[in-house]
């Protein structure tokens, strides 16, 4: 009985641990070889082709590239064109050497010249009017400037041949104009501005008549012009003898 009791006792003995602190452990199985049937039917895999270093197809990074700046190359010479070329530059300088300076005389006459042309284009724009020809050359400034000094020394000429009372002079400013033609002759007079110098028009118009003919004109105007017009301003205020007389007037218009 002892023994049964005994017996009985350890088996139905409750655990020492509880319930709760049950542990599943597990242990895994070694992979398992593959069966020769199945190692003939899986294809065979494939390796990652590594991309080639210089391969034709693998595309390359595009360079733009431009011409850098420099001296262009130098043409070569020969000898013979190298002295070609230093005689043709000694002979300019030859030339340049052996022509003689102008003289004072020289410069003096293009200062003049100058000079006329600019005085020539006031006449043309105000005391001397060109008619001039169709498609004809210009006049030369310095003819035209010569010619118009010679036809107010003509003209004082004249006056002094002509009676004109002083008394007679009005206070206001007037102007006339005559026109030439080539050969010299009277072609028109004009009374542009009367004012109250009735008298001194009479009297600039029988100087003008007492003068004619004129200087025919040189060969450069007459190539350029069909006539040529003087405008003769009068300027009254001064009662000084001195003052009579016919006189060039530049930068200025009859008022």
């Amino acid at each position: 009985m002892i023994h049964l009791l005994l017996l009985f006792a350890v088996h139905t003995a409750p655990p020492s641990s509880p319930v709760g602190a049950l542990r599943l452990e597990a242990s895994l199985a070694p992979p398992a070889q593959p069966t020769a049937s199945e190692t003939s039917a899986a294809p065979p895999e494939k390796k990652a082709a590594t991309p080639a270093k210089n391969s034709k197809n693998t595309p390359r990074p595009r360079v733009l590239s431009t011409n850098k700046p420099g001296n262009p190359t130098a043409p070569t010479w020969t000898a013979a064109q190298k002295a070609e070329m230093d005689s043709f530059l000694n002979e300019i300088d030859q030339q340049a050497r052996a022509a003689p300076k102008p003289t004072l005389a020289q410069r003096s006459l293009a200062m003049a010249r100058e000079q006329a042309r600019q005085l020539a284009a006031q006449d043309e724009a105000g005391e001397a009017m060109l008619e001039r020809r169709p498609n004809g050359p210009p006049a030369d400034p310095f003819s035209l400037e010569m010619y118009m000094d010679g036809l107010v020394r003509r003209l004082n000429r004249s006056a002094a041949y002509v009676r004109n009372d002083p008394r007679s002079k009005g206070i206001r400013p007037a102007s006339v104009q005559f026109r030439l033609n080539p050969d010299g002759s009277l072609k028109s007079f004009v009374v542009l501005n009367a004012g109250d110098q009735a008298d001194e028009i009479a009297y600039i118009k029988s100087v003008i008549e007492r003068s004619v003919p004129f200087s025919p004109f040189p060969p450069d105007i007459d190539k350029a012009a069909r006539s040529l017009g003087v405008t003769i301003c009068i300027q009254p205020g001064s009662s000084d003898s001195s003052g009579l007389g016919f006189s060039r007037m530049h930068g200025g218009r009859c008022r």
